[in-house]
């Protein structure tokens, strides 16, 4: 097992860390804007094709940031041959959701949550600029919406439905809408279990033998009078004695 060594970005809004927790494990934590003044696709991509280790821990704590940036952060950790772990620590939203899909397997930390949304964008010009801004903008929704069906299954129209209503899943949502493979530390087997109704017990076998229980002896009431009849004698016997 090799030493555990970083490598942290934290000049003025680029902040994220590659620590090498041994030769066969890495973890990346990206906890800032993706692009502009945060997290650059190009630092990012560099630091992650120097990565040699089998499994790669990525923990997300992000607003997201640029589409472009996001998309290209998504493909180099789809391409890397480690198995990626995506953990959602606080919060991934926008282009940070896109970036969690990129994991074999993708963990919701508890309380954590993932918020999906249309691409916004600027523009300055004409009317026609403004009509292709606002036909890119459809594309690179539309681009989006096919990676969360391609991970969750629907349709890209049913997921581009839920980014116009920008949607916000809880831990609990992510995993039920097939987001997210599970929430850190919750596992079937500390789940509060479901109670089997009547109507779901399994059916009785033709060999199997059925026989009426006995039924349980009521229990004899509790005889209060008697209670107090005996403690009034008992008051009297000693006033009698005194």
């Amino acid at each position: 097992m090799g030493s555990a060594t970083s490598r942290t970005r934290s000049t003025a809004g680029n902040w994220y860390t590659v620590r090498n927790l041994s030769a066969a494990e890495t973890e990346i934590m990206l906890y800032d804007e993706i692009g502009q003044g945060g997290v650059s696709a190009s630092d990012f991509i560099r630091e992650l094709q120097d990565i040699k280790a089998q499994r790669i821990t990525l923990r997300l704590n992000s607003p997201g940031g640029e589409v472009f940036d996001g998309i290209a952060i998504f493909n180099a950790i789809r391409r890397h041959p480690a198995h990626v772990t995506a953990y959602v620590d606080g919060i991934a939203a926008s282009a940070a959701s896109f970036i969690a899909m990129a994991g074999d397997r993708v963990v919701m930390s508890p309380h954590a949550e993932l918020f999906i949304h249309d691409a916004h964008g600027l523009t300055l010009g004409n009317a026609e600029d403004m009509r292709q801004m606002a036909d890119m903008l459809d594309k690179s929704s539309d681009n989006i919406a096919g990676i969360y069906a391609a991970r969750a299954g629907g349709t890209v129209a049913e997921w581009r439905q839920k980014m116009r209503d920008e949607t916000w899943y809880t831990d609990q949502d992510a995993v039920d809408a097939g987001l997210a493979d599970e929430i850190d530390g919750v596992t079937p087997q500390n789940r509060v279990p479901t109670t089997i109704t009547r109507n779901e017990a399994p059916p009785a076998t033709a060999d199997a033998v059925t026989t009426d229980p006995e039924p349980e002896k009521e229990p004899e009431p509790f005889d209060f009078h008697a209670l107090i009849q005996g403690a009034v004698e008992d008051v009297q016997d000693v006033f009698a004695v005194a």
